[in-house]
């Protein structure tokens, strides 16, 4: 059976300031605000898409605002933290940075790999993960050294109450292979392996079971390379007996939804067209774009949003 996921392509979250968001995100940790749209199912509600410089698949983190909303909480049935890849010897930088503007830190090993933790300003976790094998290249438009600079997702963290039935969706029907165990936790590869295609599951886990809301991770998407290959996985999934949606237009890649038995809610997001097929790789995330059925709206849209500024600069 020919594996068609190749690792992942985004993670969605849910937040409730976006200027707050674009600050921390794009101005503290300097990733690129590569796409300023709307949500497709509720156009008075911002959807920002964060990256690399091009807005490749598996650096993309993305969010959801909704001022108000009722918060949420992080638990079983969830992904449970936004885990970054960063260059093998740029921990101490960014444990030096975070702390000068007020984020509190921790670090921690895993699998043999430094990790920092801390959290959002919606109390989302977030780790950046030490990498020494990771050849893709961060922005560093936001002043971050390219010696330092965030370099995309580096795994999806899922936690489980009973991790079987999701190894056994990863494991077959998603084609990806277990790399190695630690405690509670197996960390999973989709071919060619490394950073950015890595899944951990942890099991068996005591944790209350999550709730959606502000503060915590709405879904995980995988990528695939086009829409071919997205079609033989819905027939897959459908086959295995997991209720998908049909293939939905994103504008900037085409998607299939379902619930793994956890609870998780997954994606499988093609990578083409990309990010670039409505605005140059020079002008990405300056622009409001619209999904093309509210584009007649967009007077009533622009006036209702509220005004956005570039991220503020952080020394």
């Amino acid at each position: 059976m020919q594996n068609h996921i190749t690792g992942l392509h985004h993670l969605t979250a849910i937040a409730t300031d976006a200027q707050a968001n674009i600050d921390f995100y794009a101005g503290l940790l300097g990733l690129r605000l590569v796409k300023k749209t709307v949500n497709f199912d509720d156009p008075s509600a911002y959807h920002l898409y964060y990256g690399d410089g091009l807005g490749t698949p598996g650096s993309i983190i993305t969010f959801f605002y909704w001022p108000g909303a009722r918060r949420g909480q992080v638990g079983a049935g969830q992904i449970t933290a936004i885990t970054l890849s960063a260059p093998a010897n740029s921990l101490d930088y960014w444990r030096e940075r975070l702390p000068r503007h007020d984020v509190t830190t921790e670090r921690r090993t895993r699998f043999g790999e430094d990790v920092l933790a801390f959290s959002d300003p919606d109390g989302i976790p977030i780790e950046i993960v030490a990498v020494a094998h990771d050849d893709r290249r961060g922005w560093t438009g936001a002043g971050i050294p390219a010696e330092f600079a965030l370099r995309g997702m580096h795994t999806a963290e899922l936690t489980v109450g009973d991790s079987g039935p999701t190894v056994d969706l990863l494991t077959g029907l998603m084609g990806y292979s277990l790399v190695r165990r630690e405690g509670n936790r197996a960390r999973f590869a989709a071919a060619p392996g490394g950073s950015g295609h890595y899944v951990d599951v942890i099991g068996g886990t005591k944790s209350l079971r999550g709730t959606g809301g502000a503060g915590t991770i709405h879904h995980i998407a995988f990528r695939v390379a086009d829409d071919a290959a997205e079609r033989e996985m819905l027939e897959r999934l459908m086959q295995g007996g997991y209720h998908v949606s049909d293939v939905r237009d994103r504008d900037y890649f085409r998607s299939i939804y379902y619930r793994e038995r956890g609870g998780i809610l997954f994606e499988i997001a093609t990578d083409v067209p990309g990010f670039a097929v409505d605005e140059s790789v020079e002008s990405l995330g300056t622009a409001l774009k619209l999904p093309k059925q509210f584009e007649s709206a967009r007077p009533q849209i622009e006036r209702a949003l509220p005004p956005l500024q570039g991220a503020r600069p952080f020394a």
